[in-house]
This record gives structure tokens, sequence and C-alpha cells, in this order.
């Protein structure tokens, strides 16, 4: 099985089993990492952003117009910002690092 690697906003780094199909905020939530998803996925918020290692960012499909509509609202934003819910695991990634920003 798929793992993915989330670093907590206080550094810490939780490798965990990342179920190919799921999202990265269902994979959050299934592991307990505190990543909120306020919209449930339905891409109506930005509570679900996480920062996609640089390394990896390459690897993901380009974000769709409403999902860069949504990262507008979101704090902290960086240049490998994503929101957790648009971003599913497949085999090529393997291994994706996201971290979590750190909150206001």
């Amino acid at each position: 099985m798929p793992h993915m690697i989330f670093i907590e906003s206080d550094g810490t780094r939780r490798e965990v089993d990342a179920p190919l199909g799921l999202s990265v905020l269902e994979i959050a939530h299934k592991h307990g990492v505190d990543l909120e998803g306020a919209c449930e996925g339905s891409l109506a918020c930005a509570t679900c952003h996480v920062v996609v290692d640089p390394d990896w960012a390459p690897k993901l499909a380009a974000p769709t117009e409403d999902e860069e509509d949504m990262l507008d609202l979101a704090f902290g934003l960086e240049k490998t910002s994503r929101l957790g819910c648009q971003i599913v695991m497949t085999d090529a990634l393997d291994g994706l690092v996201v971290r979590l920003p750190r909150t206001a």
C-alpha cells in the first residue's frame, strides 16, 4: 500500500498508509491528522490547505481554477500550496510529503 508523510505544524513527521483513491484530506482524517476540511471535500473552503514538498509539487496535476480560487482564501499561502481534498492518492504519489501550515 502506498504511504505518505504529513509534517504537522509543530514539525512532527507522521508517515501513514495512504490507500489508493483517497484524497489527502480523507487520509488525514483516517489517521487523526489535524486537517480540518470544513466543507468535507466539496471544494467550497480552504480549510484543508496543505503545502506540498517542492520535490513532489511537479508530480501533481495542475490545480483547477476552482481550487486556485479557494486557495486565494487560505492563510499562509505558499508557492506549492494545494487543497488536500483535491490531491487523490495514486501509485505515482507513493511517498508524498505535505506540510500543514502554521495557524494564525
